[in-house]
């Protein structure tokens, strides 16, 4: 393997890794929703935390391969307008997160429903950034 494949295969790995807790936190969100919830509030408050740093984690990984790729490779340059409108979406998607992260860690009931919202902006920022990713329009 060349460097390439080492960057592309760590990038695809942070990638796989956050959209991973992202569909964890997500089950935590829907095991969470009765009036029976399926976990105590201790467990999901540690459950989401670690979920919620490794979405950080694979967001950054992803994120520093993926500028090296850029840079490494001869056909892309960090700036085509498909690579700014991904570093615009991650840092649009981290901030969602991270708001996200402190509004469930907050009142139960109205962090809840800004939590929600703020995982759903960060959710559809990722799912953007991967369509960006696979299908690299204008490149």
């Amino acid at each position: 393997m060349d460097l390439y494949d080492w960057l592309l295969f760590l990038h695809v790995l942070g990638a796989f890794l956050a959209v991973g807790a992202l569909t964890a936190l997500w089950a935590l969100v829907l095991g969470t929703r009765t009036a029976a919830p399926l976990l105590g509030a201790d467990s999901t408050m540690r459950f989401g935390r670690g979920a919620g740093i490794l979405v950080g984690v694979g967001m950054g990984v992803a994120l520093v391969f993926g500028i090296w790729l850029a840079i490494d490779v001869d056909g892309y340059e960090l700036w085509d307008a498909w690579i700014l409108a991904s570093l615009v979406l991650w840092a649009f998607a981290a901030w969602a997160g991270g708001a996200s992260g402190k509004a469930f860690g907050g009142d139960p009931v109205d962090g809840r429903r800004a939590g929600i919202r703020y995982q759903a902006l960060n959710s559809v920022g990722v799912l953007v950034i991967l369509v960006l990713m696979i299908w690299k329009p204008g490149a």
